[in-house]
This record gives C-alpha cells, structure tokens and sequence, in this order.
C-alpha cells in the first residue's frame, strides 16, 4: 500500500475576515511580552468579536547591557524579514532599552529599517516600537511630566529618562530595580510594583510608566495603580498594544488595564 504523500505549506494560509495576524520581533530571552499582548488582545477579543494571533522572531539578547542591545539591533532587519513570511498585519519591534540606547529619536530610524525589510520581502506591513510607542503615547495624552519604573541598571535607566526627555517629556524621577539579566527581569513579581509606585515623586506628574520595559511584568498592577493614584499608568507594553491597535483601525476596548486602553478616554489627573 502506497502512503499518501505529505503536502507541506509553501505560501502562508490566507487570511481570514475577523481576523489579524500581529509580528513581533523580541529578544530571545524575552518570556514577557508573549504573555502580555496575547492577553490584551485577548480581552479585545472578548469585548469586539475580531480574533489576533502571534508571530514572532527572536534576536539574542540575554544581559540587558548596552553591547549586547546594540548587537541586537543589528539583527532587526533579518528579523522583519522572518516575522514577514508570516504576511502579518503589522510589526512591532519589541525592545524598548535596545532602540532608545542608540540616541534620541532612534526608533524613527528602526521602524523604517523594519518596514523597508518586510516590504522588500514582499510583504509590505505597518511597523511600531515599543520605543516609538511609549514616547509617542505619552505625547498624545499630553503628557508634560511623567515619573516611572525600569528594571534596568542606572546607566540605563538614565539613557531611558535622556530619551524620553529628548522628546519633550520630562521624568520627575525614575526607580532602577539594577537587574542584568533579562530573564530575571521577566520573574519579577508585578505585584511589587503597587509600593513602588506610590514611593515615585509624582507630584506635579500628568502620568506614571510603571513598566519602561517589555520584559518588565505588570499587566497585573496596570489597573490598581491608576485606580489608586488617580494618574494614567502607561506601560511599554499598554502603550505598543495601543498602537498595534491603531495601525489596524481598531478602537480599545481592553479591560483592565488602564483607561489607555478601555476606550472610553483617558484618566484625566485630578491634578489637571
């Protein structure tokens, strides 16, 4: 008896109506931002009827040090070049420290470098950062003055608060939790970050980043804290959701996670 013989995929499986497939570039060490956007969109999903799934390439990357972030960058191109034989909907470049350690305003050059390499691939596709996210999130609530948390060693955290500031934002204060290795950083417990917020100097604050870092836990915390500083809480991985959203033209309807992303309008600060 013959055996059928096997027929192997060498196009992608078309797209379905109600439907978007999300690439994701991400260092290989990350173990966090896999597990917070597919829950975002998740709860997205539950509230509109429109399905996502995930595609992701991995650049190495395992100290959060500012050789090996840079090395990684170099990888960005080759990466949206795998993630686009996904023929995804959009991309995003999921390393907020690796864009910003390359000097202000560097997630403009790294998106397009993105962009070019899945349209040269023949599979054009909207990209966003979560970089780029973060900074320009921040501006669209009009965000002035901001106070926030990173897992990074000072050295980085003060290349986060030069880049931000470059933007026209100033940080109040920052909180370094100096932790090196990235998959520890993605074992840090979100729960954590209540106390932490509350010791940030916010006074005269518009907004709190209580994750500047994709890999940085926090989904869990978003909600509390806004709720109990009165003040939006953006994170790097809220902020690069809402972007994903927008690129696809779809209006948050998210749960939980901030006024950013509910879709009835942003938190304005009792202090506005």
């Amino acid at each position: 008896m013959s055996t059928p013989a096997i027929t192997c995929e060498t196009t992608p499986e078309p797209k379905r109506p109600g439907a978007s497939r999300v690439g994701l570039i991400v260092p290989s060490s990350n173990t966090t931002m896999e597990t917070e956007l597919p829950e975002l969109f998740r709860r997205q999903a539950e509230a509109t009827g429109h399905k996502y799934t995930f595609h992701s390439a991995r650049a190495g990357m395992k100290k959060v040090t500012k050789e090996e972030l840079l090395a990684m960058v170099g990888k960005a191109a080759q990466c949206a070049e795998a993630v686009s034989d996904a023929d995804v909907d959009v991309i995003a470049y999921a390393c907020l420290v690796a864009v910003m350690a390359q000097g202000p305003e560097a997630h403009e050059g790294s998106e397009q470098v993105i962009a070019d390499a899945a349209a040269g691939n023949g599979h054009p596709a909207p990209v966003t950062s979560s970089a780029g996210a973060l900074v320009r999130t921040l501006q669209e609530i009009g965000a002035q003055k901001v106070a926030m948390i990173t897992p990074y060693m000072k050295p980085l955290t003060q290349m986060v608060v030069d880049y931000i500031e470059g933007s026209g934002i100033t940080v109040l204060d920052a909180i370094s939790l100096e932790v090196a290795d990235n998959l520890e950083v993605g074992c840090l417990d979100p729960q954590n970050l209540p106390a932490l917020a509350r010791s940030l100097k916010r006074e005269g604050a518009d907004a709190v980043v209580l994750s500047a870092c994709v890999q940085m836990p926090s989904l869990a915390a978003v909600q509390a804290v806004e709720d109990e500083l009165g003040l939006p809480v953006i994170t790097a991985a809220t902020a690069t959701t809402y972007e994903i959203l927008k690129a696809l033209g779809h209006t948050p309807a998210i749960t939980g996670a901030g006024s950013l992303l509910s879709g009835a309008g942003i938190l304005t600060p009792a202090n506005a």
